[in-house]
Parts: structure tokens; sequence; C-alpha cells
């Protein structure tokens, strides 16, 4: 089996891994798939499709038939799996063309691919079924890579096409995906044919690109290859007419000034862009977004947007791009709202205005006018979306049209999709029905929480708890070991985008600025802030030191208003309101032995929960507290010698403590971690939006504890 090496793309058919698939053209299939889904220079996430056609059995009548496989609706090539596939009867799906009613009445063929289902377990057949099925090939792979889809966008796209490959591959213009570009397609090969030229693929303009083999590996090394080729081209001729993106016009700040400036915009940019719902932000400086915002060309190009269907979807009409010098100095945070909010209302205005020009009799209401992408010349990119994932993909989606337009304007011009094939992408039926069907938000869906000391024990659980709910969660713990551990249990479990980690030092206000900053550039803010880190000293008056007396009110009271004075600056350059919930202790208001530090230094965590509250409700920032007792469960609490200490007061042994503890209790139950997360989340979690200044006991019932 020939290789060939490649620069532009990487090679990735292992002959071993193949060989064990050998007579499994399915397992085959979505090999392939997977290996074209791994290289982002081929396809982006989600989008592309391939196939291959076998014969089978028909479960039916016991004959040989023709079946199709393809990846099913909003699948991702790079992970399909068999299950995440469409497998259909071919001469069903062609025969579909004789009741046909032409392109006005396309969207109603897509429940008649249901009529052609061959595997009853199949995914929904894609709106690419038809592209695929009217194509006589074995292997096809429909993919959309930035250096086809340059040539592809570009003003001169059908002639570069015939002239760079001698016409094997052949030209569709502009058509939105469904049967009659699938008809389109057949066509466009059978005007090749009866010329006596053999198509090894067809480009289509604006969109992508489609290639084929008799065999699974056929059919790969003809999509590298092709995709090579477009590639080099484009090398070739970039600074031969004019420089890249017409040449740099601005320097970038250093990295690090990049990030300390994106950290400090991205709260304010978020809550802009949050006038309809929360949103989640992303941020890149990526060295391709920096070539672009930084180019004379910048204001040309990005009010173009985007041309392939795929990157308009999740990148909306065009970007914003700040008029901010990249050292503005951000320190007046009202003074650079008000430099904003013209832009900001500037974009919903042209969005309105576009979806007005262009809305149909039965086109969905409109959606959210705030940009999706906001381009910041100097510093970066943000992205902002209902959720991080969705966020961080709409950054990989520009920077392939970034791509796009570079390769593009290099050997041609670039030509964006007219405003009403946008719209009609944006607002098709199909889409709208498919976020109809999306599930209900989370409870926390939007929201970022920071729960100091989240590494382990309570704080631990209440991240947890919160991103089970939806949250985005900042982890963040003084050791960097148990930091570690901590984030990538929460990775395994939640996925990387649900999470992010930093050291904190809640007695330490540069940390703490440091780890504000990381929330700003991994999610765009903080909506939540839980005050869980605490340490345990339990001594009588004559045996406290001031050492340790200084240590607890460091941590607990000290860190307590540190960590709190930064969220509020946070949460008010987001103008969203917010949450901070203080973790205190039933020793807030119950007096007992060897006790003075601890319970003091609660007392006053608890009393300054009320001072916030008192002082914040104009901000819509809630303060509660929550107030736990005996939670012994992985919890920090029984180190340095607290759980010796209690066990003296009350007379009894350490492995007595936990029995001690629930039978003192009116429910007579031991308090787990879990149980102080859920508490939190009461408070957070929607149903108590108005309650502020309150404590919620955690205690099992603690007659002593309760409050008056």
């Amino acid at each position: 089996m020939a290789t060939k090496t490649f620069k532009y793309v990487s090679y990735l058919w292992d002959e071993a891994k193949a060989a064990e698939l050998a007579g499994d053209e399915v397992a085959l299939f979505i090999y392939r798939s997977n290996l074209l889904g791994a290289d982002l220079r081929l396809t982006n996430y989600g989008g592309g499709n391939t196939s291959v056609k076998i014969v089978d059995k028909d479960p039916l009548t016991g004959n040989q038939t023709d079946v199709m496989w393809i990846k099913g609706s909003g699948g991702d090539i790079g992970t399909l799996k068999k299950s995440g596939c469409a497998a259909l009867y071919v001469d069903r799906l062609r025969a579909l063309e004789n009741v046909y009613r032409g392109i006005e009445f396309e969207d109603e063929m897509v429940e008649l691919f249901n009529h052609c289902i061959f595997d009853l377990a199949s995914k929904a057949p894609s709106i690419d079924t038809p592209l695929h099925g009217f194509l006589p090939f074995a292997h096809i792979d429909h993919l959309h890579p930035d250096a086809a889809i340059a040539i592809a966008a570009a003003k001169d796209g059908k002639q570069i096409t015939e002239e760079l490959f001698n016409g094997e591959i052949g030209w569709v213009g502009w058509q939105r995906p469904g049967f009659d570009l699938g008809l389109q397609l057949r066509e466009c090969l059978e005007e090749a044919a009866a010329r006596g030229i053999k198509l090894k693929g067809i480009m289509l303009g604006s969109h992508g690109l489609f290639t084929w083999g008799d065999t699974s590996f056929d059919s790969y090394m003809n999509t590298l290859e092709v995709i090579e080729k477009c590639a080099e081209y484009l090398e070739a001729n970039y600074g031969k007419k004019a420089p890249v993106f017409g040449g740099q016009k601005i320097e970038s700040l250093p990295e690090a000034d990049r990030n300390k400036q994106a950290a400090s915009i991205a709260p304010i940019l978020r809550g802009f862009c949050s006038s309809y719902r929360n949103m989640i932000g992303h941020f890149t400086d990526d060295a391709r977004v920096l070539e672009f915002t930084n180019s004379n060309d910048l204001a040309k190009l990005a009010p173009l947007g985007t041309s392939c269907p795929d990157h308009f979807l999740r990148t909306k009409i065009s970007p914003l791009v700040l008029e901010l010098a990249p050292n503005e100095d951000l320190t007046d945070v009202a003074a650079i709202k008000a430099t904003l909010a013209p832009a900001f209302e500037a974009y919903r205005a042209m969005y309105t205005e576009y979806y007005n020009t262009c809305k149909r009799d039965n086109s969905p209401a409109m959606r959210d006018p705030n940009p999706v992408v906001i381009l910041y010349p100097g510093v970066g990119m943000f992205t902002f979306s209902k959720d991080k994932t969705t966020a961080r993909l709409a950054s990989e989606y520009y920077i392939n049209a970034v791509n796009v337009m570079k390769g593009a304007e290099a050997v041609s011009e670039y030509t964006s999709l007219p405003r009403q094939e946008a719209f009609d992408i944006e607002y098709w039926l199909l889409e709208e029905a498919k976020l109809q069907r999306m599930p209900k938000p989370k409870a926390l869906s939007g929201r970022i929480a920071l729960i100091t000391g989240s590494a382990g024990g309570i704080g631990k659980a209440i991240a947890k708890k919160f991103a089970e709910e939806g949250a985005c969660v900042v982890i963040n713990d003084i050791n960097q070991e148990r930091l570690d551990g901590a984030k990538a249990e929460f990775i395994g479990k939640f996925g990387k985008d649900a999470v992010s980690s930093t050291l904190l030092n809640v007695t330490d206000a540069a940390s703490i600025a440091l780890a504000f900053d990381d929330a700003a550039l991994a999610f765009g803010g903080v909506d939540i802030v839980v005050n869980n880190a605490g340490i345990s000293i339990s001594k009588s008056i004559a045996e406290h030191s001031i050492e340790e007396w200084d240590r607890l009110y460091d941590i607990l009271v000290k860190g307590q208003f540190l960590v709190s004075q930064v969220g509020v600056a946070m949460m008010r350059k987001q103008n969203l309101g917010g949450d901070i919930v203080n973790i205190v202790s039933k020793n807030a208001v119950v007096a007992g032995p060897n006790n003075p530090g601890y319970g003091s230094a609660k007392a006053a965590q608890a009393h300054l929960t009320r001072l916030m509250a008192a002082e914040l409700g104009g901000d819509k920032i809630r303060v509660n507290t929550v107030n736990p007792d005996a939670v012994i469960s992985d919890s920090n609490i029984w180190a340095g010698g607290w759980a010796e200490g209690r066990a003296k007061a009350y007379g009894i042994t350490v492995a007595e403590l936990p029995a001690y503890y629930a039978k003192r209790t009116l429910l007579n139950e031991i308090i787990l971690p879990d149980d102080i997360a859920n508490a939190c989340f009461a408070f957070v979690g929607g149903l108590l939006n108005k309650s502020t200044g309150n404590a919620l006991n955690v205690d099992g019932g603690v007659a002593m504890g309760f409050y008056r």
C-alpha cells in the first residue's frame, strides 16, 4: 500500500489497524472518518460528512440490496461511531426524485428520508444525505478544509479550480445543502463524463469539497492529495499579489500584556453580550487571529462575514471590531462601558435590520442580536455563547474563516455569502427545529462559579454540584499537586470545557487577583463566589498563640474579605448581579470550650456576610451564609490537631467523634460534604433569587445553633 509524505495535512492511516478491520467496510468507513476528523485542517468540529455504500441482506426479502451508511445529523466525524450513523436503502433514497417538487419544497424531503431507513437503530439522516446518495461512488468524503474553501470562496474560484486540477475537480456554484444540491452534484459528474473527463472530486462554491474513491483508503488518499494541492497553491501565492491582509497596521501587545488586557475587559464584554441570556466566553490570541486583527484589511474583510455555512452558523453575520487601542487604559470601568455601549447598540441595530430585511413569512422570531465574535486588534479574539463548548467552537470556526479569507485574498478576492443566503441558513426552519429539540438548560447553565479551596472536601463537593447543574467551575487550591488531581478528576467527569483551575492563596491579594484574571480568560468572568477555604484550630484561650490567632483571622476573615472584594468588582463589571455564599459554621453562634479563635473568626465571617448583603443589594448581588457542623469526610478541618482538640473538649477519643457529633443532632445524622453542596445550590440555583443576608444551617439540627 503506497503512501506519500504530506506537508499541509496529516497522514494518519495505520495499515495494521486497517488490516484488523478488513472485510468490514462500515468499520473502515468509520475509521477513515475518525482520521479525517482528527485533523482540523481538513474539517471543523461537527462539519462535513462521510459515507460508504455496501451490499447487504434485506431483512424483509432476504435479497441483496445496496445500502448507504452516512454520518447522522448533528454528529462529528472525528468522534463518529456506528451508533452515530444512518443507514439507508440506496434505491429508495434515489426514488425520492420521483416525488421531489422542486427547490421551494426542499425541506419536505428531509422527513421522507425516514422512509428510506435500512437500519432501525439509525440516527436521523442529515441534510447532506442526498448529496452522497446521488453520487455513484462507494466511499465519499465531504469536508470543509480551509485550503479548499479559500479557493471555493474566491471571486475566481471556478477558474482557479479548473486550472489547478486540469479539469479533474468539478465545480458546483453556491447552493444551500439539500435534495437539489444532490441532483446538481450528479449532473456535474455526468456532464464531465460526457466530455470524457473522469472527475476525482467536486468543489462547492463557498462551501467545501467532495472527494471519493473505490476503497476507504483510496478515498482517504484522494482527499488528502486534493487538499494538499490546494494548500500548496495558496502557500505559493501568499504575499505574491500583495502583502497578506494588506500588511500589518498595528503591533500586538506582548503576550503577558495581552492576557492582562483581555482579562480586564472580558467581564465588561460578557456583560454587554449577556443582555438576553448569560453567556460564557472564550479568549484566544492565536497568531492567525492577530495577523488578521492587526492588518490593514481588517476594516474591509471583517464586515463581510464568513462564507462556509458551517462557519457562519456559529459565528453570526459578522464580528464586532473594538475601536480601542491595544494598550487602552481599562481601569475606569464606567468610562470604558460608555465607550463600548454605542458599538454594541450599533451592532444590535445592524443585526435587527438584517433580520427585518431578510426575514420571510415563516421565519422564526429574531434571536439574540448580540455579537458572537469580538475582535480586539493587538490583543486577540473573544467569543461568547450559551456554554463554553459552543464559545470555543465559535472561536475555532472564525479562525477557519480567517484562514479562508487569507487564502482567497492571496489568489483572488474573497467573497462571502450574500446576506439573504446567510439569513436563509441562519433561520432555516430545519435548523430552528434542531434548536427546539435541544434539552432544557440546567439551573446553572451560563453561570461561572469560583469556589475557594475546591480541590478537596466541602469545596470540591460544591464545585461538583455546580458543574452537575451546568455551571463552569474555577477550582483552586494552595497545593498544586492536590489541584492537579482535582482538575483531572473534573475533566474526566465533566469535560475540559466545564472546568478551569488556578492556584489561589486567599491571604494574598496578588494571588486572588491572578485567580480572577484566570477565570475571566477561561470563561469571561465570575457569577458565583463561594468562600470556602479555611482552617481550624481548637485550643483554650490560655494555650492559643498569637500566630495561630492571626492565621485563623487571615484565612477565614481577611480571606473572605479579599476574595469577595475582587469578586464584587468583577460582578459589577458584568452588571449581571451574582451570588456570594460564605461557608461559615455553627460555631459562629454557639459558644463552646477550646474555641476562642476559630469561633470568633467564624462569627466575624457571619457578620461580614450580613454587612455585604446590606451593601450589595443595589447591584443584585446576593450574599448568604451556609453553616455546616462536623463535616468529617474528606475535610481538611480535621488536620492540624482540630480533631484532638474537639475530642479533648468533649472528653472522648478522636475515633468516637463521628458518632458523637451525629448523636447530638436532632436528626441523628452524619453531615457530609454533599449536604453542604446542596445548601449552596439552594441559594444559587434560582429558587431563592430574592433571598440575601440569610443563613442556612446544615448541622443535622443543633438547637444551640438555632438563629433567634
